[in-house]
C-alpha cells in the first residue's frame, strides 16, 4: 500500500474553495469512477484500490489517499495530476 498526503495554501475563501473542491471531487468520479460525499469540511472518497480525504479549510488544502497495489505504481503520476489541478483551480502554493 502507498499513502498520498499532500498540502496546499489557496487565497480562496472557504466557501468558493469548498465549492472547488467539490467540482474537483464531481471530476473525479465521472473520470474514475469514484464515490465520495462530504462531512464536515471533509470530502470522503473511495473506489476499489483507492480511498481517502480531501479536506478545505480557510487557506489551505489537504489531499491524503491509501493507493492499493494496483495504483502505487501509478503514485508520481496521480501526485502530479493534483499538484497541476490544484495549481489550476485553487491558485495553490505548496507547503
Amino acid at each position: 500500500m502507498s499513502y498520498i498526503d499532500m498540502h496546499a495554501r489557496h487565497s480562496m475563501s472557504r466557501d468558493a474553495a469548498q465549492a472547488a473542491a467539490d467540482e474537483l471531487a464531481g471530476d473525479l468520479a465521472r473520470k474514475f469512477d469514484i464515490d465520495y460525499g462530504w462531512e464536515g469540511d471533509h470530502i470522503l472518497f473511495e473506489r476499489p484500490g483507492v480511498n481517502g480525504t480531501i479536506t478545505v479549510r480557510e487557506r489551505e488544502i489537504r489531499i491524503e489517499a491509501r493507493l492499493g497495489l494496483m495504483l502505487m505504481f501509478l503514485k508520481p503520476q496521480i501526485e502530479h495530476e493534483i499538484t497541476r489541478y490544484l495549481r489550476d483551480h485553487f491558485g495553490c502554493t505548496f507547503v
